[in-house]
């Protein structure tokens, strides 16, 4: 069984898979009064964290407003710093998501200095290479034990699950985000009016998607736990970039947006990616894996893994309409077209599962006719 890659567009929120960059590449300001705090903020911390400013170097950006830099230190380890304008992204979610993460034995950033006045943030390095980079499209037994680490730090991070410590994934929230899709995809990019029996298939067919994910129990939830942000040090990806090591674990990345809802949903995410399709038959083994791996942690999933696996569909159609949405978006909106390039992967996985279930045929009947073709016979998760 193979996957089938696609061109490496932006991400909707998450952060573009690091690029090694000569350190003679310029950071550009657009702001000479920022240019200037960001130089006085790192000017203090040559001291404490023993850095070299003069070698500091774009690393890799993102779908918002977020910039990051590397940086060496004279130890000859290197550092990360994030560049994220106040008055743009808030970065307290992040600082805090960071700590519940590490104190929940997952990989991620340590928070080394942060200036809070200007959003510059000081981070340890998790490394150059994602998940993502070190995938064999064509190879799905080699890449298992990439998704058994992404198992066991998911599972790391929701047993750490306790109410009223992160934002809610509450009706109002699922409800926004499935509201994108008519908005952006449909209105926006396809130009078409989001009315009578279209506009009614919809809102039914939105219904039965909340009420399903809202039925799953609760716990600490990513929004883009994918390959894309999930980092292997450089010491662990080895030469080959071949299987990790005994007693690896992956770094987490692009968590600010965490909340506490489904436990479906980051295993959605991790195997209904949006840069990369697998087969079923890989996707149910993956599934199986962390099913399993779940009820041995006593963490509340289904017993009967049959209904576990169709509210995992269903929270994977939460997110695949919620992406499309964002991407038409920010392609739109924003002015990044690359975005778009991958949405009819998204578009495959809605058509693929709501031809799964009979309750789901008024939205399958609605990607028909928004997408101008018929519904695809057999099933396959993206192939486009």
């Amino acid at each position: 069984m193979t996957a089938s890659p696609s061109p490496a567009p932006e991400n909707p929120t998450p952060v573009e898979p690091a690029r090694r960059i000569e350190p003679t590449e310029a950071i550009v300001w657009a702001d000479a009064a920022r240019s200037a705090a960001f130089d006085g903020w790192l000017a203090g911390l040559v001291g404490t964290q023993r850095l070299r400013p003069e070698t500091v170097r774009p690393a890799s950006a993102d779908a918002s407003f977020r910039r990051y830099f590397r940086i060496d230190a004279n130890d000859g380890t290197t550092r990360i710093v994030m560049d994220a304008p106040p008055d743009k992204e808030d970065s307290a979610p992040f600082v805090k998501v960071a700590a519940l993460m590490r104190e929940a034995g997952v990989t991620a950033p340590e928070v080394l200095d942060w200036d809070q006045r200007h959003g510059f943030l000081l981070l340890d390095d998790l490394g150059r290479r994602t998940m993502l980079d070190l995938i064999d499209p064509a190879d799905a037994d080699a890449s298992r034990p990439r998704y058994d680490e992404a198992i066991d730090a998911l599972i790391r991070w929701q047993l750490a699950s306790r109410p009223d410590v992160l934002p809610p994934y509450d009706r109002a929230l699922l409800e926004r985000e499935l509201a994108l899709f008519p908005q952006w995809y449909i209105t926006q990019h396809r130009g078409m009016a989001v009315t009578g029996k279209l506009q009614e298939r919809l809102e039914r067919s939105f219904k039965l998607i909340v009420d399903s994910n809202l039925a799953s129990p609760s716990v600490y939830v990513h929004r883009d736990f994918m390959p894309r942000n999930l980092m292997v040090r450089d010491d662990e990806a080895g030469d080959s970039g071949g299987a990790p090591s005994v007693g690896t674990c992956l770094g987490v990345l692009d968590f600010q947006d965490a909340v506490y809802g489904p436990i479906t949903y980051d295993i959605a995410s991790l195997l209904r990616d949006a840069f990369l399709s697998w087969d079923e038959e890989f996707v149910l083994d993956v599934t199986v894996r962390y099913w399993t791996a779940a009820r041995k942690a006593k963490l509340p999933v289904d017993a009967d893994f049959g209904a576990f696996y169709r509210a995992v569909e269903w929270m994977g159609l939460q997110r695949h309409l919620k992406v499309a949405g964002i991407f038409a978006r920010l392609t739109l909106r924003d002015g990044k077209p690359k975005y778009l390039a991958d949405t009819p992967r998204f578009i495959a996985y809605i058509r693929a599962t709501a031809a799964r279930y009979m309750e789901l045929t008024p939205l399958l009947r609605v990607i028909d006719e928004v997408e101008g073709n018929s519904a695809a016979s057999g099933f396959a998760y993206g192939r486009v």
